[in-house]
């Protein structure tokens, strides 16, 4: 009986430019649970994670807090660079010193400050148990606390804290364990638990919300020492040099050479730079496309490959410049020569728009994927909530927009000395995803999904299925696009949304 569909290395033989939609993974044999698939995988040469999920350097998308929640869930966040070196170096020193159950970095006010900044904290970040320092940072004694109790029946929003806040506080002494603390809390009755230090500065906050919503996160990344990994990223420029070892002081993992087009002698001579001077690190070369880009990087020594160029939702370089290719036709192609060249794992960046794509790239053979506007709408991304419509929005934006370049994302393109910005990118907004530890949880486990339709265990598994043909894959027309997604209905909700959408 005879195969159907096609194997990859001929469904890619006609050297047409194909994208994630226009394929479909034909199924296989159902011989498994979904419980016994392992995603575990390579992110570098030297690297595993436990799933394949990498945020991107975006400064709408990763800074410690997102970094931190994807490390846990068992990927990796890699720190932007639109921001000084000391405050990317923080971000990394932020993730590294993280202990699950501890806000290693509470947000404070002063005495000074009114109720309407409680209110705006409130409103931005959810949450509004602040504590309060003499100064209104983490730099001078603790004094007090203000919580919902304390400001709700105020009509006078101007009144000062100082007027409001407890004073009479309990608190823990910096070192104990989040058994301990828990104790303490349960036991005082009381919502927040501040740690403080032998000067009674304020290290960390303990929350009973945070508490009784605190998951275990066995599959969470970490090093040897037992801290969250990380990584950041850089550009080619040779002042990044300096940027790059107050890094690796922070404890930086992972470097990611952030470039649109990484073919470059600027980012060889800088990953050459990186192997010879902290060898310890693993780096992430990109972005490329093409086989010969690949080699150079490999050959320079990258530990990886970033994979993409013009594909994300965000970016217009495929339009703007008319240099790029289809991410699909990337991806497959640049994945079976490092694997064949070097056995380098390679990152799928871009186009990513939905849960299937995450599937369909690691198919092609990406061992992880990189994910910006699926996580950019998260609570977890930088940046507030606001309304538009009535429907709860945050900001997205690409690194080539022009107000992101005005920040520093320039040099991503070799042009921050440009006189004329030319802009790669637009910016925007995404829909309120909730959180990312539930979001990331429901993406892994509908990929468990995939890999049991399709009858492989690992990710692994999966990849000697596309090389050695057993792997089928079958074009979609465009009539087969419209059948294959939700149709037929006046309106519907998204699932992993809750949005409901109406036909137009």
């Amino acid at each position: 009986m005879g195969a159907n569909g096609f194997d990859a290395e001929n469904f890619f033989a006609s050297g047409d430019g194909i994208t994630y939609g226009d394929f479909i993974i034909l199924p296989g044999h159902v011989g498994f649970s979904v419980e016994e698939v392992d995603l575990e995988t390579n992110l570098t040469r030297n690297l595993r994670i436990k799933r394949p999920i990498v945020s991107s350097p975006m400064d709408t998308v990763t800074e410690s807090r997102m970094a931190i929640y994807v490390a846990l869930l068992g990927g990796i966040g890699v720190i932007h660079y639109n921001n000084t070196i000391e405050e990317q170096a923080n971000e990394v020193t932020k993730v590294k010193r993280f202990e699950n159950g501890f806000i290693t970095d509470p947000v404070v006010l002063g005495p000074d400050n009114i109720i309407a900044d409680v209110d705006s904290i409130k409103e931005n970040y959810g949450f509004s148990g602040i504590p309060i320092t003499e100064d209104g940072t983490l730099n001078t004694r603790l004094i007090g606390i203000v919580t919902k109790r304390d400001t709700d029946f105020e009509e006078n929003r101007n009144k000062k804290l100082r007027e409001v806040m407890t004073t009479e506080l309990v608190t823990a002494p910096a070192g104990i364990t989040l058994a301990e603390g828990n104790r303490i809390l349960k036991e005082s009755k009381k919502g927040k638990l501040p740690i403080v230090d032998k000067q009674g500065r304020l290290v960390s906050l303990m929350s009973r919300t945070d508490l009784r919503k605190n998951e275990d996160f066995p599959l969470a990344s970490k090093n040897k020492d037992k801290q969250l990994l990380v990584g950041a990223a850089i550009s080619t420029r040779a002042e990044d040099k300096e940027r790059l070892s107050a890094l690796g002081r922070a404890g930086v993992d992972v470097i990611v050479i952030d470039s649109s087009q990484g073919d470059s002698v600027y980012q060889i001579n800088m990953i050459k730079y990186i192997k010879k001077t902290y060898p310890h690190l693993e780096v992430v070369g990109g972005n490329v496309v093409t086989a010969s880009q690949c080699k150079s990087l490999i050959d320079a020594g990258a530990d990886a490959l970033r994979i993409g160029m013009g594909s994300g939702s965000i970016c217009v370089t495929q339009d703007t410049i008319a240099v790029g290719r289809a991410q699909g036709s990337a991806i497959y192609h640049c994945a079976k020569f490092a694997r064949e060249y070097a056995n380098i794992p390679i990152i799928a960046d871009g186009g990513i728009a939905n849960i299937g794509y995450i599937a369909k790239a690691l198919a092609l053979g990406a061992s992880t994927v990189m994910l910006g506007s699926l996580l950019a709408g998260t609570s977890e991304a930088p940046g507030e909530y606001y309304y538009e419509n009535g429907v709860r929005l945050k900001k997205y934006r690409g690194m080539a927009s022009l107000e992101a370049m005005e920040k520093g994302g320039a040099k991503r393109y070799f042009s921050e000395k440009d006189k004329i910005k030319v802009a790669q990118g637009v910016s925007g907004a995404v829909v309120d995803k909730g959180s990312v530890v539930h979001f990331v949880q429901y993406l892994m486990q509908s990929f468990c999904h995939t890999l049991q339709d399709v009858g492989y265990r690992t990710i692994n598994d999966l990849h000697k299925a596309l090389y050695n043909g057993t792997l089928r894959f079958e074009v979609r027309s465009i009539s087969a696009q419209k059948e294959g997604a939700v149709h037929s209905l006046y309106s519907y909700t998204e699932p992993h949304e809750g949005l409901v959408r109406t036909r137009m």
